[in-house]
């Protein structure tokens, strides 16, 4: 296979150094670079907002929340809801008023219809001379606004009233409110309360808990917390603690290390560490850029 020099543009072979070293260079070709931190949420921060949690709040599936931004959330949801609920009602009222008015002008047609039948029994003289009535007028009027078609013509400068327009038909919309994380349904008397625990550095008293590095440690084992090490919440008392404090401390004898009350399997709750907005959130923290593909 013949191979071209440094400056040979004239071969027929397009080597794939040289294409990626040119797609580099053009700016063509997607590029793959792993998240950096600054784009992971600390473990610490509302699963919304994404900032440091004041009144920290989780959920049954480990997702931190603010308090403030998930009952903000849920009312929002509710109103969302009671709004869609609205429009259902009124639809299903107009479905309602519309089959009534079809079942009274089919009685009124079989009305009619009989009396049609009715008037044809007894003879009547037909005067064949005179179509119109006292005043020479035609009865029957050509006006396309006659015997209410007024309220039948389409509009088209309305696109609901357009003849091609076609009533969307509403569903009855869901009343649970779901949680933005796990997608399970949401209640705010479900909500745990979290207590975290900061760590006392006199170095870094002055500084605010936002701006430290290492904000909070365990409950028990006093280490340091972060998004590398694994903590699960005691549903009990609201404490944060390791998960290697749950597995060599707290599952020996399943009591809780600061109150001594007993502890099951469902007041463990491991909590989930931060992650990206990509769908594969701690499995595969990798950003794609995607442009244009230079082509050979």
């Amino acid at each position: 296979m013949t191979r071209h020099a440094r400056n040979c543009t004239a071969g027929a072979v397009y080597t794939y150094h040289e294409k990626k070293k040119d797609a580099q260079a053009s700016g063509y070709g997607t590029h793959s670079q792993r998240v950096g931190k600054d784009s992971v949420k600390d473990f610490d921060c509302c699963c919304l907002t994404l900032q440091p949690c004041r009144n920290p709040v989780i959920t049954s599936e480990g997702y931190l929340f603010d308090k403030e931004a998930i009952l903000e959330y849920i009312i929002t949801k509710k109103n969302e809801i009671s709004r869609k609920m609205k429009e259902y009602g009124k639809q299903k009222k107009k479905k309602e008023t519309e089959l009534a008015e079809l079942a009274a002008a089919e009685k009124q047609s079989k009305l009619n219809s009989f009396r049609k039948t009715e008037k044809n029994i007894v003879s009547n003289p037909v005067n064949a001379f005179n179509s119109g009535n006292k005043n020479g007028e035609s009865s029957k009027s050509v006006s396309n606004m006659a015997d209410g078609r007024d309220k039948q013509l389409p509009s088209f400068w309305i696109p609901s009233m357009t003849p091609e327009s076609k009533e969307t038909t509403l569903k009855k919309p869901d009343k649970t409110v779901y949680c933005p994380m796990s997608g399970r349904p949401l209640m705010a008397k479900d909500l745990i309360p979290v207590k975290f625990h900061e760590i006392n550095d006199p170095d870094e008293k002055a500084k605010a808990v936002i701006s430290r590095e290492c904000r909070y440690m365990c409950a028990v084992t006093r280490d340091v917390l972060s998004n590398a090490v694994p903590c699960a919440v005691l549903r009990t008392t609201g404490d944060v603690v390791t998960m290697e404090c749950v597995e060599k401390l707290i599952k020996k004898d399943w009591l809780h290390p600061l109150t001594g009350d007993k502890i099951t399997e469902k007041d463990i709750i491991p909590l989930q560490r931060g992650g990206t907005g990509y769908s594969i959130t701690n499995d595969n923290l990798q950003g794609k850029h995607e442009r244009p593909v230079l082509q050979a």
